[in-house]
């Protein structure tokens, strides 16, 4: 490896992203932008950097094992680059929003970065889109949260898509109402996440019954709510389980060609989620192409317990990978000596232009070695192909 090639490295996990995919992700994040901000969403812009006492403190613990820290020469404290947009979010809403009223509407798109990939994500820079609605506790809440996500993913192009619904607290209540020594009730909870139908069995104490049968069912959504309904619950889940109940039957009226799934164990990646959470994938594609779910805002800004909240994230690579390749950019080249204002009037009729800096002794050859699709010449617009 020459000099120039070992200076032009970049770090494991990092990339540059290039034409025509640079483009095509910058456009997709806005159509998704665009489609939150007609049903009220507003967008707010976090900084890439925060103090680290703020950021990766209460809820932020989780993401302190993920974050690149630095000294901030002005303040001479550590600094934390944002690995997580929402408690951002979070923060704006209960800080610099708190007065505005409920609930509370917002959007977001940026950069996280993070100090390891995992498996399913080996970049450790990628791109977030999402929304927060905060100050909502109804069903209905829920419902617009899954139905907004779904509703721009399908927008902007993404095929297959489908939502597996979950709901957390389900299975913790029945395993906190069992009364499992502190143990036993760890080994239950990592069973039920290996999906190990005879750990299950052999942990569960009295739970073993209803959990099995919750395992078991988990997927199609007619099964799943049957199950929920044979098994007699704690009445905090017994809420949950109709909230996930309504939200079933209101996909399936709204959107009867969306598939849904319903998974009445899960748990990881919600560790922190109150209530009904959901995920988002395309089939084909490896990885969720998003998360989100209810959850209490603020508590870690305006004290007390938060405000109930919920939301989702979009992943940005994944989302790409799920969607059709960019279409061909018409472009036109506009030879050196052609009238000043051709240019203009292309791009006004909605062709992109790339004007000739030099005279071209042959126009359509220069066209080609440029990368456009057409030439202006003989006082028209001709395809290369022609």
């Amino acid at each position: 490896m020459n000099d120039l090639a070992r200076r032009a490295l970049l770090p494991a996990g990092f990339a540059d992203l290039l034409p025509p995919e640079a483009g095509h992700e910058a456009a997709t994040v806005e159509r998704l932008m665009a489609h939150f901000a007609a049903q009220g969403y507003v967008r707010v812009k976090p900084p890439l950097v925060e103090f680290e006492q703020s950021l990766l403190t209460g809820s932020g613990q989780a993401m302190a094992p993920h974050s690149f820290r630095l000294m901030d020469p002005v303040s001479q404290r550590m600094l934390a680059l944002r690995p997580d947009m929402t408690l951002q979010v979070a923060r704006i809403a209960a800080v610099r929003l708190a007065n505005a009223p409920r609930p509370l509407r917002l959007s977001y798109a940026g950069q996280v970065v993070r100090v390891m990939g995992d498996a399913l994500r080996s970049t450790r820079q990628f791109g977030q889109i999402g929304v927060e609605l905060i100050g909502a506790s109804t069903v209905e809440a829920d419902i617009e949260a899954v139905l907004l996500a779904a509703g721009a993913l399908l927008e902007v192009g993404v095929e297959r898509l489908s939502v597996d619904l979950s709901s957390p607290t389900l299975a913790a209540s029945i395993i906190d109402d069992a009364g499992l020594p502190a143990a036993q009730a760890k080994q239950l909870r990592e069973a039920l996440d290996r999906k190990d139908a005879a750990a299950v069995a052999s942990a569960g104490g009295s739970a073993a019954a209803s959990l099995g049968l919750l395992l078991r069912e988990s997927g199609d959504p007619t099964r799943a709510l049957a199950a929920l309904a044979a098994v007699a619950l704690p009445p905090r889940a017994a809420d949950d389980a109709d909230r996930l109940t309504r939200v079933v039957g209101v996909l399936r009226a709204r959107n009867p060609g969306l598939a849904v799934t319903v998974d009445l164990v899960e748990n990881r990646g919600f560790e922190y989620h109150t209530g009904l959470c959901f995920t988002l994938f395309s089939r084909g594609v490896r990885g969720e192409l998003g998360r989100g779910g209810r959850y209490l805002a603020g508590a870690d800004f305006a004290g007390g317990e938060g405000e109930p909240a919920t939301g989702f994230t979009l992943y940005t690579d994944t989302v790409m990978h799920a969607l059709p390749a960019p279409e061909v950019r018409r472009l036109v080249y506009v030879p050196l000596e052609s009238p000043a204002e051709i240019g203009a009037r292309l791009r006004r009729e909605g062709w992109a232009t790339l004007a000739g800096l030099t005279a071209a002794p042959d126009s359509r050859a220069e066209a080609r070695r440029l990368g456009c699709t057409h030439v202006w010449r003989d006082d028209r617009v001709i395809a290369l192909k022609e």
